[in-house]
């Protein structure tokens, strides 16, 4: 055999040689698998020391989503169960309003403003109310936050208010009692208990609720 032929034998004998190894591993891989290179792992996010916030944070679990019951956050709110606090104020027309004068009498402190719609729609109900039990010594006081009497007086005139109105001029008062939002309304014992409040916008039935937990002896109605 010449030389040329040998070569060329040698090369097709070792690319049979080649074929059938790569056939016979096409044969052992288990049926449907690809042969692919496997690439090196990636860490996953979650692997990380701070990637599990939730299991971490002490925000997390039952006692933690519950919130404040509603009486509590009333109580919160209005200072429920606790001592009125000091409240002396000018009187529109004249005077003093002294809540500490009113102990032994069962009051309704209502902070308001004239420019708010929602007082003016409650002045006639709180009108009703201090006339219906006026004989049961309810005394209904409005105070008027960070407005001039001539202000104050004129709204009052023009809704036919019999109750007196105080004039908080600095809104010192308004600060002392927590009333953030206007109107907001107290409901003080004969005691000088806070026993109940509301934010307004408030209707005669909420009214009539506030006016029952300082009057036990009376049966308040709407």
């Amino acid at each position: 055999m010449s030389p040329r032929l040998a070569v060329l034998a040698g090369l097709l004998s070792g690319i049979l040689v080649a074929a059938l190894v790569l056939g016979g591993i096409f044969v052992l891989a288990p049926e449907g698998t690809a042969i692919v290179p496997t690439p090196s792992p990636v860490p996953s996010p979650s692997a990380s020391p701070s990637a599990s916030p939730v299991a971490s944070s002490p925000s997390v679990g039952p006692s933690a989503s519950a919130g404040p019951s509603a009486s509590a956050s009333g109580a919160a709110l209005f200072g429920i169960g606790q001592p009125a606090p000091a409240l002396v104020v000018p009187q529109v027309g004249g005077g003093t309003i002294d809540l500490a004068e009113l102990k032994g009498k069962p009051v309704w402190v209502n902070f308001m403003a004239t420019w708010c719609p929602p007082c003016q729609d409650e002045f006639p109900l709180m009108n009703g109310f201090a006339a219906r039990y006026a004989a049961d010594g309810l005394v209904v006081i409005a105070v008027d936050v960070k407005e001039d009497e001539g202000t104050v007086g004129a709204f009052a005139e023009s809704l036919g208010a019999t109750f007196p109105l105080g004039l908080d001029s600095t809104g010192a008062a308004q600060d002392a009692w927590g009333a953030l939002a206007l109107p907001v309304h107290f409901w003080i014992d004969a005691d000088g208990i806070v026993r109940d409040g509301a934010l307004g916008g408030i209707g005669p039935d909420i009214m009539a609720r506030g006016l029952q937990s300082i009057m036990p002896g009376v049966t308040v109605t709407p």
